[in-house]
């Protein structure tokens, strides 16, 4: 019987060079299908380059973690309050801008096990909602995130080499809100 250790490591700067390594894997591997060889590499080199992702985790409105089993790195996220945020910049919001997991490990519930850690740091910092970014064409996610309680609120254009794509904005509330007649 194998027992599931699951544990997340809250990331510092000296964990950039596994942070690029695992970001590169797992877009990769979730995007490459849908995408043309040079707008992957595109991203890769811009977006989720060791510069880019040091930067990332010195932003102080910025958090990362590792989801490890018996100290197997098998995924990551990251999470973003206040003027970090992508696109809403709600004081009483946290935006979830990325979850991955690597790909022998998906299919096996730890995508839920890393958003219910987003959702006890969200809940514990007492933010009204979270939200997130989710491409239109990753139905999968999109039907995760639904059966999590998360709608869609809106859109917003995301960049991918020299294509620009439509990412769904979803949100979840967290906190009972009064209804004001």
């Amino acid at each position: 019987m194998i027992i599931d250790d699951l544990k997340f490591v809250k990331l510092n700067s000296g964990d950039v060079k596994k942070l690029e390594q695992i970001s590169k894997q797992t877009y990769y591997n979730a995007f490459s299908q849908e995408n043309s060889p040079e707008n992957m590499q595109a991203y890769l080199d811009g977006f989720l380059s060791e510069e880019k992702l040091l930067e990332e985790l010195e932003e102080p409105n910025s958090e990362f973690y590792f989801a490890e089993i018996n100290q197997r790195l098998i995924g990551y996220l990251k999470i973003n309050f206040d003027a970090a945020q992508t696109d809403l910049y709600d004081r009483n919001a946290m935006e979830l801008e990325r979850i991955y997991v690597i790909k022998e490990f998906q299919g096996k519930n730890y995508g839920q096990k890393l958003l219910n850690k987003v959702l006890g740091i969200a809940k514990k910092k007492q933010m009204d909602y979270l939200w997130l970014g989710v491409w239109e064409k990753n139905e999968r996610a999109i039907r995760f995130y639904e059966r999590n309680g998360f709608s869609v609120i809106g859109s917003h254009p995301f960049r991918m080499g020299d294509e620009i794509q439509t990412d769904l904005i979803m949100k979840l509330p967290l906190k009972y809100q009064p209804q004001v007649d």
